[in-house]
């Protein structure tokens, strides 16, 4: 996966006159100090980071942070003071005026949080018009348009106009406009914070499930680390126009760069992040379909436990034997596994989350398999484990144990 942008010294000074702030921050004045001595506003202080393509990266910060502005110097909607931002090994602040508009026409696109949609022109007419601007042919754009739109789940509604629509679908018609345009590159400034929260679940979820089709690259602004942590598969915590730390939601919230991250990653529910392949065990003991139940009630004794996964000679999980049904088969004279109806017990991939498994597991009498792709056991999950994740995350713990402790 290569570099998709690359954002090196990025500095912006809001001024046309930055030269004498520009100093001060050479000399190490922060923020604070340049604006009492010249009155001028730091928006962004050498910024330095790269974006991966095809991955969904998010900024994040308070409100004044900075978060927006770096967005908007990446299409160059705000010119920078200082720096470079390169996009596929191109300088675009060296981009003259053409250049730059065939940028924004084909690389790049942008969704903004109040839709910004024509209230004259139905959703098709608003879908369209970027390509419109383009001199794409009638018939050409709106069957792009039209794609986009069921894409976004709007069939059916590109003859009504935006006054008739839902928050919700409002950002779906922006989502489609900016996706007409075929860009390799989505710049989402806020795009759902104005929404409900459920309809701003669904849209978290709708981008994900685009995500999957379309492998587009992704720099997504938020304030909220929950909505950061479901979506981003890098974060980047910005504070008075600096960059704080980059990292993935599990280092982000596992070893925060400072108490200003670690106020946001206080409290946040870890269940939303953790996958099984961060809570599972080693699948110890197991044992095999030719094994009879004498060696699982040996295994039983020996490890202290009351139930044993099977897997055949591939390591492909059969089932589970449980001292119950082992029991009943050594007094019934069965000599191996073949011959014992075994428990089947519910199977996930290491890449599910563990808040979807806590229903599961509350609910099971008998730890959980994970498997890989072939169906091989790679690790069993245990109610213990998942509350031991969870153990530093506050509250929620505590109504995951109750959870838990419904059929324990």
């Amino acid at each position: 996966m290569g570099v998709k942008i690359e954002v090196k010294n990025l500095i912006k000074i809001f001024s046309f006159q930055p030269q004498k702030a520009l100093q001060l921050l050479n000399q190490g004045l922060n923020k604070e100090q340049i604006l009492k001595e010249t009155g001028l506003t730091v928006g962004i202080n050498n910024m330095n980071f790269t974006v991966n393509e095809g991955e969904i990266f998010v900024i994040m910060g308070l409100s004044g942070s900075g978060k927006s502005t770096i967005l908007r110097c990446l299409n160059r909607l705000i010119e920078p003071s200082s720096g470079s931002v390169i996009i596929d090994g191109k300088d675009i602040t060296r981009l003259k005026a053409q250049e730059l508009r065939e940028l924004r026409q084909k690389k790049l696109a942008m969704v903004f949080q109040q839709f910004a949609l024509l209230p004259h022109r139905t959703v098709l007419q608003n879908t369209v018009y970027g390509l419109e601007v383009q001199g794409v042919s009638k018939s050409e754009r709106e069957k792009r348009a039209l794609q986009c739109l069921e894409m976004v789940g709007l069939a059916g509604w590109e003859n009504s106009y935006p006054d008739e629509l839902s928050g919700g679908m409002k950002q779906r018609v922006g989502l489609a406009r900016a996706l007409a345009n075929d860009p390799d590159i989505l710049l989402m400034d806020e795009a759902f914070s104005a929404l409900d929260p459920l309809i701003r679940e669904e849209m978290q979820d709708e981008l994900l499930n685009l995500q999957q089709k379309m492998n587009k690259t992704i720099v997504f602004i938020t304030h909220d680390l929950n909505e950061a942590l479901k979506i981003g598969d890098r974060i980047a915590f910005i504070r008075d126009g600096s960059l704080i730390q980059v990292g993935t939601p599990e280092e982000i919230i596992g070893h925060p760069a400072d108490d200003y991250v670690a106020k946001f990653a206080r409290g946040v529910d870890r269940s939303k992040i953790l996958t099984l392949k961060d809570v599972m065990n080693r699948p110890h003991p197991v044992m095999q379909l030719r094994d009879g139940p004498n060696v699982a009630l040996q295994l039983m004794r020996e490890n202290g436990i009351s139930s044993v996964f099977v897997v055949d000679r591939a390591k492909h999980l059969q089932g589970l034997i449980s001292a119950d049904l082992a029991l009943k088969a050594h007094e019934g004279n069965i000599e191996d596994l073949h011959n014992i109806d075994l428990v089947k017990v519910p199977m996930y991939k290491e890449t599910v989350l563990v808040r979807d498994i806590i229903p599961v597991i509350a609910k099971s009498k008998f730890p959980l398999a994970v498997i890989d792709e072939e169906q091989r056991l790679i690790g069993i999950v245990i109610r213990g484990a998942v509350l031991a994740a969870l153990a530093n995350t506050g509250g929620e713990v505590n109504d995951v144990s109750s959870t838990l402790r419904i059929v324990g």
